[in-house]
């Protein structure tokens, strides 16, 4: 009986402990429960209910500030300027945008042609991509609708920047300007950064925009923000910056653009300044021009069309995508040709009547009566034609076409601008693979003038006359620095010429401006530190006629404006330390040493005056006329640069 009252005891005891630790594991099993809970319903009840909406936490790129681009004194020639605007999402407003672009309406202008526009784009688009309403809002504007954003499903205000050129057409071909990411655009990425689907973001669409966009797009941020079931955006819970694009420094001088640009005026016409030494493009201007702002913001139908019409080809940039016949501008190229070839020296002479027949045809001097016996330095002085017509056959064609390559025409030289043109510098085998036949010696004769099949660049053109002054390979660059780091610039080759024979050709070049038959003698410069060495030339557009030869050829004066002969000049300085090269093309301008001379001369001075060029570099008749079209100009007068951030 003890036995058995013993065991009982001994059961409660086993099963009251067991009892008290399930009873203990079950109080600390609900105790944690409670923290749990007290820790979501107090500490974290915001996040867990914001989750709890269903997706009402999003993340929305913010783009990233576009680089700056400075020209090579620190002068800022594409910026950024503050953009107000207002999105809309169709997902977060509920699928139906029509009566929320109404609703937005009562705040902001919205016509009605607008309103089919913005539907038929969502139609199109993802229901996830915003689509921008309206840009450029007034502060007004844009603080009504952020008053009344929470009323507005799925509508967006949204405070950013948009590019801005602040010297308008100056720069517009170099630059180029950017755009709203199209379709066609995302066909040519083949792996699209997410930041190029945002709504209006703007693209390189060409010039240095174009070709250095990856450089200039920078890294887009993000933000997280609250929205609620209706899609509308609550507020913001989190931000972190994008990194801004890299801020590119030009080589071009903005003010020498300026003065360019005006000094061409309404011509139709291009002009390049390089630096013999290092390359640096330090002007590379198209005229006439376009206002790149106007693209950025879209250009209306009317100013695209009169662009577009206009027969100067404002959108065209001439400077690199222009080839023209070289004219005689190209008769150093066949006189190097013909000096390295050991066939003729300094004292050869050819006899120039004013003629030549080859094969039964004949080919003229631009003097009816002839320049009699020439040398070398006498052929460019006075640009007899028929020195060269019999220099060509002595030499043919591949020597000539060959030397205009090693000078840089026929070359395409590697910059970032928008269709870099190679130009031709013709030879035996060109003609055939171009055109399946056999070289004649009257393209030989035509060639050796810059006319026939010859075609170069102003850019091509300014490249020849560098090398030809400095002896050395120099090559064009337009990017100075990026965030701050200089550029590399490549150690120019020497040519391989002789000295002897390159000494020759530039001492003709001095005569053209200097002696006193040079056909630029007028366009010289007066100051004997800047004296100049340059080369005239007058390409033709329209074949003269045997029978108009013989009553008189007609004068440019005389004929439309698209049938006059193209001028081009080309000239560098100091002449006994050589600085700056220059090209200038005036598309039917006429005479090189009265329509591009001048305007070249002009350029040439300000480059090496840094500034208006002293009235005394020019001859004393002309120092008048160059005081009033100065006096006439708006020149750029900038203000000193202020310190900007870069990403070095």
């Amino acid at each position: 009986m003890k036995k058995v009252e013993r065991e009982t005891q001994d059961g409660v005891r086993k099963l009251g402990r067991r009892g008290l630790l399930l009873a203990g594991i079950q109080l600390g099993v609900v105790t944690t429960l409670a923290l749990r809970l007290r820790s979501m319903q107090l500490e974290h009840a915001e996040e867990y209910r914001m989750l709890a909406d269903g997706n009402s936490i999003k993340i929305r790129l913010l783009p990233p500030a576009r680089g700056l681009i400075h020209d090579r004194n620190g002068l800022v020639i594409a910026g950024n300027e503050q953009n107000y605007r207002v999105t809309l999402t169709r997902e977060e407003a509920g699928g139906e945008v029509e009566p929320v672009l109404r609703r937005l309406s009562r705040l902001i202008p919205i016509s009605e042609a607008r309103m089919a526009e913005l539907l038929e784009e969502f139609s199109r688009r993802s229901a996830i991509t915003p689509i921008v309403i309206a840009d450029r809002l007034t502060w007004e504007q844009f603080g009504s609708i952020a008053v009344n954003a929470p009323a507005l499903a799925g509508v967006t205000p949204e405070s950013g920047l948009s590019r801005a050129y602040p010297r308008g057409g100056d720069l517009a071909h170099v630059m180029g300007y950017v755009g709203p990411v199209s379709d066609y655009d995302l066909s040519k990425i083949e792996d699209p950064d997410p930041v190029l689907m945002l709504p209006e973001f703007q693209l390189g669409k060409i010039g240095v925009e174009a070709k250095l966009e990856e450089v200039l797009r920078g890294r887009a941020g993000a933000r997280r923000v609250e929205v609620n079931s209706a899609g509308r955006e609550m507020r913001e819970l989190g931000r972190q910056e994008g990194e801004q694009g890299a801020t590119v420094q030009l080589t071009i001088d903005a003010r020498l653009q300026n003065y360019a640009a005006q000094r061409m005026g309404s011509e139709s016409a291009a002009a390049v300044v390089m630096d013999v030494q290092t390359g640096d493009l330090v002007t590379i201007c198209s005229s006439p021009s376009f206002d790149p702002n106007k693209f950025v913001r879209g250009i209306s139908g009317p100013d695209y069309r009169a662009l577009m019409n206009h027969d100067h080809r404002p959108l065209a940039d001439k400077t690199v995508q222009g080839v023209y016949p070289p004219g005689s501008t190209f008769k150093m190229v066949t006189l190097l040709a013909g000096l390295e070839s050991g066939l003729i020296n300094a004292n050869s002479r050819f006899f120039c009547p004013g003629s030549t027949e080859v094969g039964g045809r004949r080919f003229h001097c631009w003097r009816r009566g002839g320049h009699g016996t020439m040398n070398a330095i006498q052929s460019l002085e006075q640009s007899c034609d028929v020195y060269y017509y019999e220099l060509s056959q002595r030499i043919g064609i591949d020597r000539i076409g060959a030397m205009a390559r090693r000078l840089g025409i026929g070359v395409r030289h590697e910059l970032p601008m928008s269709a870099v043109a190679e130009g031709i510098a013709p030879d035996r085998d060109w003609k055939r693979q171009r055109y399946d036949q056999a070289w004649q010696i009257g393209d030989s004769l035509n060639a050796s003038i810059g006319q026939g099949y010859v075609l170069a660049s102003p850019l091509q053109l300014a490249v020849m006359t560098a090398r030809i002054a400095s002896g050395r390979a120099v090559a064009p660059r337009l990017v100075r620095a990026i965030d701050g780091v200089p550029q590399p610039i490549p150690e120019a080759a020497e040519l391989g010429l002789d000295r002897t024979n390159l000494n020759l050709a530039r001492a003709g070049m001095e005569a053209v401006m200097n002696g006193g038959q040079g056909t630029a003698r007028r366009s010289r410069i007066e100051r004997e530190e800047w004296r100049m060495a340059g080369k005239t030339g007058t390409s033709q557009v329209r074949n003269i006629t045997a029978a108009e030869r013989a009553r008189g050829v007609v004068s440019n004066e005389q004929l439309p404006w698209n049938r006059r002969d193209h001028a081009l000049f080309v000239c560098y300085a100091p002449y006994e330390a050589p600085r700056y090269a220059v090209s200038v093309v005036v598309e039917h301008g006429g005479g090189g040493s009265t329509a591009a001379a001048p305007i070249a001369r002009d350029i040439l001075l300000f480059a090496l005056a840094g500034g208006l060029p002293p009235l005394d570099a020019v001859p004393s008749d002309q120092r008048a006329a160059l005081e009033e079209r100065h006096n006439a100009m708006q020149l750029y007068t900038p203000e000193p640069p202020k310190p900007g951030r870069t990403r070095a």
